[in-house]
């Protein structure tokens, strides 16, 4: 997914697919922001989550997005080819203080064991000591003593955190849905939230061709994304009940779903930069209507709600990497 997300952002930009440090230099002169800086920092946070954190994951993919007002986002992407696993680092300027200190907004992936990072806050003196030995005593040294603050009895102990845990997503190992990753309760919950106060909280948007019952579920799953709290993300497999999977898991994407849904969102963001609130308003009462209704209210199997999803799909614009859903009659699901 993020290859796909990464992919589409570049073919966005086209005629410009590929922007290297000399491109990025030239456009900042034209646009008015530092485009050597922003060179310089692409650069530097590829080396730091490929030597700085040596976690066994060999980086192949990096996303550098720039904003018109020279902010930036990065998203790389390593791969560990002997567990068949891949990890995701992100980092965001507005948040960054340090280049070597803590400097990610988030690294999604498993567990991997003890690593070496040299970007974590309590690497500190590992990594002033290592400017000093080299000063001294050259690289030679340098290697011995990062060899050595790995061993079991010199690690560093974990040092309390000041910051809040963030949000995050705990995934299964298997790739395919299945009913034991989904917490039914919360589903139905928010199937009923959206069937209750949906047409409520919606209904001048409702009002617009093309918002309908579907888009108001898949908004209620949004919201609970955007105003949930991190004990509510142990099932993440639920969310792609909003809008599905490019390979047909949990089902096909409902493209017509998916585009309202973004429009609905762009729409509530652009009309509360105008003091306009009225819809990110209504997407926290649809939030706070699932967490009401969890444990009172009950609804179709987990099987049940995916062949609806699936004999719908053709309707709702379903499309995977096969390629466009055929109407019902014409398919089967085995």
């Amino acid at each position: 997914m993020t290859n796909t997300v990464i992919l589409a952002a570049k073919r966005g930009r086209e005629p410009i697919k590929h922007l290297g440090p000399h491109e990025l230099r030239d456009i900042g002169e034209r646009v008015g922001f530092d485009g050597a800086a922003l060179a310089t920092a692409s650069r530097l946070v590829a080396k730091v989550d490929s030597a700085a954190v040596q976690d066994g994951f060999d980086l192949y993919l990096h996303g550098f997005i720039v904003t018109d007002d020279g902010h930036w986002a990065v998203v790389q992407q390593g791969m560990n080819g002997d567990r068949r696993q891949a990890r995701r680092y992100h980092w965001l300027s507005e948040s960054l203080a340090s280049f070597v200190d803590a400097p990610h907004a988030a690294i999604a992936g498993e567990p991997g064991g003890e690593i070496v990072n040299l970007a974590d806050r309590r690497a500190e003196s590992s990594r002033l000591g290592q400017l000093d030995l080299l000063a001294a005593l050259g690289p030679d040294r340098i290697v011995w003593e990062v060899r050595r603050s790995t061993t079991a009895t010199d690690a560093p102990k974990a040092a309390p955190t000041t910051q809040p845990l963030l949000p995050h997503l705990v995934m299964p190992s298997h790739h395919d849905v299945r009913p034991g990753d989904v917490n039914m309760r919360r589903l139905h919950a928010t199937l009923a939230a959206a069937a209750d106060a949906g047409p409520k909280d919606f209904a001048e948007l409702l009002l617009t061709p093309g918002v309908g019952a579907r888009t108001v579920r898949s908004l209620a799953m949004v919201a609970e994304i955007v105003h949930g709290a991190p004990y509510r993300f142990a099932d993440p497999a639920r969310f792609s009940m909003a809008h599905g999977g490019k390979d047909r898991h949990p089902f096909p994407v409902p493209i017509r779903v998916y585009d309202q849904t973004i429009r609905v969102l762009k729409t509530a963001i652009a009309h509360a930069r105008l003091g306009r609130e009225e819809e990110l308003a209504a997407l926290k009462r649809l939030d706070d209507q699932a967490r009401r209704l969890e444990g009172r209210t009950a609804g179709p199997t987990f099987p049940q709600v995916l062949d609806q999803e699936r004999r719908d799909s053709h309707a709702n614009g379903g499309r995977s990497v096969f390629g466009w859903e055929p109407p019902p009659t014409c398919r089967s699901f085995g």
